[in-house]
């Protein structure tokens, strides 16, 4: 059954623009990189309605234990620690469908 994986990101406002649009990259690049991811995207909050979360990332991965996999994959773990080293807040939700 996939598994539906979102984060919400709140980025510390003293992170230059150019930092963002990298982890945004970074980010981008997950598919391609990470087995078992279908689909990702990645995009920037426009609502007041996020608690201060300025971006939010969605991807699909094929079952539970390509969740498990996506979690310990090399390239996600140094994505996920550059984003947390920028960030005050990220909160995660996984659910199937």
């Amino acid at each position: 059954m996939p598994v539906h994986h979102m984060v919400w990101i709140r980025f510390r406002p003293d992170v230059p623009e150019e930092r963002i649009a990298a982890h945004e990259a970074a980010l981008r690049r997950l598919p391609e990189r990470v087995p078992g991811v279908r689909s990702m995207t990645v995009g920037r909050n426009f609502t007041n309605r996020a608690n201060g979360c300025t971006h939010g990332l969605s991807v699909i991965l094929d079952d539970k234990a390509a969740l498990e996999g996506y979690a310990v994959h090399p390239y996600h773990v140094e994505v996920a620690h550059g984003l947390r080293a920028d960030s005050d807040l990220t909160m995660a939700v996984d659910y199937e469908f």
